[in-house]
């Protein structure tokens, strides 16, 4: 009986262990896409200063700090992950902590975000979390400025309607004269002294 009880939990403690593994291979995937989507942002027209001022705004750090993380040749995710594990950290977010994760990260050996934070001790949901409200408000904010510039596009040319000013308008092309014809002669109306 005693070999069995041993035996079902020597079963239970595997189980265990592949199911987590398999939650945090999925959390690690599911923070490469968003970390992947967050830079896809940062690439876009006015993005770089929308992802920046989130990343400000969410850490509570300046822009020479993410500027000094994007020297280092790191994604606007990979930062945005790198913040999110530091502020769990006891500190915060601090050079020191952001240099000790990247050193984890970077290696060698080279680790994974979910390797990264079991050393550190740190839930990987919670950092899913943070980089996810990264992106979401990120996208929200770059949609929020299009729609306003599209506004004042409006308002601009509606004014200028009202002005009574007219669009610029391209010349009218003049006709090419046709080659190798020769210009008809004006013919007299008939009938008519």
């Amino acid at each position: 009986m005693k070999k069995l009880f041993m035996l079902l939990t020597a079963i239970f403690f595997v189980f265990a262990v592949t199911v987590a593994g398999a939650a945090e291979t999925k959390q690690e995937t599911g923070l490469g896409t968003k970390a992947a989507e967050i830079n896809k942002l940062g690439g876009e027209a006015k993005g770089e200063k929308a992802v920046t001022e989130r990343l400000e705004k969410q850490f509570g750090v300046d822009e020479a700090r993410i500027k000094s993380l994007r020297d280092k040749k790191l994604g606007y995710g990979e930062i945005a992950i790198a913040l999110s594990l530091a502020e769990k950290l006891p500190g915060g977010i601090t050079d020191g902590n952001v240099d000790k994760i990247m050193t984890m990260r970077q290696g060698p050996p080279v680790e994974g975000w979910g390797n990264v934070a079991r050393k550190l001790g740190v839930k990987l949901g919670p950092v899913v979390s943070g980089v996810e409200k990264v992106r979401s408000e990120t996208n929200k904010e770059m949609k929020r400025a299009e729609r306003e510039e599209m506004q004042r596009e409006k308002k601009e040319k509606h004014e200028k309607i009202e002005k009574g000013e007219k669009g610029e308008r391209p010349e009218k092309m003049e006709r090419p004269e046709p080659h190798g014809r020769p210009e008809r002669p004006e013919t007299p109306v008939h009938g008519r002294r």
